[in-house]
């Protein structure tokens, strides 16, 4: 294993916040609106509405077939605030499991009321579905699929007590 140099890490974070971190009363507006939609891709259409809208609770807005691949599925959980979450299923490509690789997905996480929180660590508890709790605010578990998801008690732009927005 190699050993990674914890100082030299920080010491370059550093140095990239003293660059790019711009003071919240100069920073310019983004051009973004919001996330429309973050897609990922499925193996099985039921399975994956059953888990996102079952047991995560996210409505099902809408399904159609996708543009790109005739015969795939496009379909919308709403994830709140106006944004969405898609999915495509891609029948009759072999596709691999689920990994974790540069540039793609570690995780998504999702902004819930501590409540709604609570309530949905007990629908994964009664659906057996296995997760990570981190510090009280964050609970990390998998999709059907293998994607990494996170609930997070915290409000939108804050993390663990800190303004990231």
């Amino acid at each position: 294993m190699t050993s990674i140099d914890l100082a030299g890490i920080a010491a370059e974070r550093e140095r990239i916040r003293q660059d790019c971190l711009v003071p919240p009363s100069e920073r310019p507006a983004t051009s973004a609106r919001g996330l429309h939609h973050f897609a990922l891709l499925c193996s099985d259409v039921r399975r994956t509405i059953d888990f996102y809208q079952g047991i995560l609770e996210f409505p099902l807005t809408e399904i159609f077939e996708n543009r790109d691949y005739a015969g795939s599925n496009h379909f919308f959980f709403d994830i709140g605030n106006g944004n969405l979450l898609a999915f495509f299923d891609l029948p009759g490509l072999d596709l691999g499991p689920y990994a974790e690789v540069l540039g793609g997905l570690h995780h998504l996480a999702i902004s819930v009321t501590p409540d709604r929180w609570q309530h949905l660590r007990e629908k994964l508890d009664a659906a057996g579905v296995e997760y990570v709790v981190e510090s009280v605010t964050s609970i990390y578990f998998r999709d059907p699929d293998g994607a990494r998801l996170e609930l997070l008690a915290d409000p939108l732009g804050e993390m663990y007590g800190s303004q990231v927005l």
